[in-house]
């Protein structure tokens, strides 16, 4: 009579947890760059920009790459001043951080869309005025070429430009407003947060989600967008750099160690 033997069969080993995949919003510019808004890129491999008219925006493909970082100095030039989001890290060695801004990221999760009977579009014949309104309210760049990024809306009073709201970045199924401001002498009537809504409303219709940026030092605005049914996503860091120089820069020109005054 034989004797079976049982063999042990052998285990599953676990299998390593790959790391999540970033959100789409941890590097907006970028997928915004390489998504909705190509058609403004400016790009060297695994860096790209908008043209400097349309918005200050720079983006790298992933920070913690070399080859990115080489990419953006072949984009901007030597010795150039950019602004870089969407990262956490210094810059490699040989690149000079000129100032350093902490921001917050919300997004859309209960806010109240509807259209605004007296928001109207804006469009390049009101640029002059927009700007104008930008130089008073300072909400953030906004440059000749902006209003091409997106939806502006505006409210007119005596036919004058005092509040507006608009699209920036469009990273895949989000839409980010941006330039939101009030002339200071129509404030507290409640007309950024119609705008906004008015904004919101637009984006939703096409599929998007409203999102936004705010300075951390903002306190005021962060919680009015927040009272209106924006919730905190992130913080964020926002660096202006100076990449390397070239050689003859470095140590031959006097604009090598000059000091950059920040925007």
């Amino acid at each position: 009579m034989s004797t079976s033997v049982h063999q042990p069969q052998p285990q599953p080993q676990p299998q390593p947890q790959s790391a999540a995949a970033p959100h789409v919003l941890d590097n907006p510019a970028w997928a915004a760059l390489t998504g909705p808004h190509s058609r403004f890129a400016e790009r060297v491999g695994r860096a790209a920009r908008y043209p400097t008219d349309v918005s200050p925006f720079t983006a790298l493909a992933d920070a913690a790459d070399p080859r990115a970082w080489d990419d953006l100095a072949a984009l901007v030039g030597p010795d150039a001043i950019t602004p870089v989001t969407g990262t956490p890290l210094p810059p490699p060695d040989g690149w000079q951080t000129v100032e350093t801004g902490q921001g917050v990221q919300l997004v859309d999760t209960t806010l109240r869309a509807e259209p605004d009977p007296e928001a109207i579009p804006l469009g390049p014949s009101d640029v002059p005025e927009i700007l104008d309104l930008i130089a008073r309210t300072k909400p953030g760049p906004f440059l000749p070429r902006t209003i091409e990024l997106g939806t502006y809306l505006g409210i007119r009073r005596d036919g004058r430009l005092i509040a507006m709201a608009g699209e920036r970045l469009r990273p895949p199924g989000w839409t980010e407003i941006s330039a939101v401001c009030t002339d200071p002498g129509y404030r507290g009537q409640g007309l950024a947060t119609r705008l906004v809504r008015a904004v919101a409303s637009g984006i939703r219709e096409r599929g998007d989600t409203p999102f936004l940026h705010a300075s951390a030092a903002n306190t005021g605005a962060i919680r009015l967008y927040e009272s209106i049914g924006f919730t905190l996503r992130r913080r964020s860091t926002f660096l202006l750099i100076r990449t390397p120089g070239s050689r003859a820069a470095t140590f031959s020109s006097p604009a090598a160690t000059e000091k950059h005054e920040g925007n």
